[in-house]
């Protein structure tokens, strides 16, 4: 039992040991390819739909759709900073989907509604 635990931590020693390999042109089309694909649909979804909640999910969509092409980007050049880069743009999508839902919990009240042609006009209280 304790070989072969020692023989696992050995082999994971020796896996995080080796260094990163570059990204093969294929794999990086592949991720831009699904990139732009989840990019597409959340600019679609948003300039389509009406209801605001849909509208902050296609946004949050393209958020995700960003972060996988400054990964892809960064693993081609073995550079982390790509890496670095998702993490702000993960934090801004926390921050952005927090402000939206209580905005839209506070147009909702207001109105029981949550169309977004129905607020086109926002006027003052």
């Amino acid at each position: 039992m304790i070989d072969a635990v020692a023989h696992s931590c050995g082999h994971l020693t020796s896996l995080l040991a080796t260094a990163p390999t570059a990204m093969d042109e294929g794999s990086l089309r592949v991720a831009l390819l699904a990139s732009a694909v989840l990019f597409a649909v959340g600019m679609i979804g948003f300039l389509t739909r009406r209801n605001m909640i849909l509208m902050f999910l296609c946004t949050e969509l393209m958020f995700q759709a960003a972060a996988i092409a400054m990964i892809a980007f960064g693993r081609m050049h073995l550079d982390p900073q790509g890496q670095v880069f998702v993490i702000f743009i993960l934090t801004v999508a926390a921050a952005e989907a927090a402000l939206a839902l209580g905005l839209v919990v506070l147009l909702y009240r207001r109105k029981p509604t949550l169309d977004a042609e129905a607020w086109s006009e926002l006027k003052e209280c």
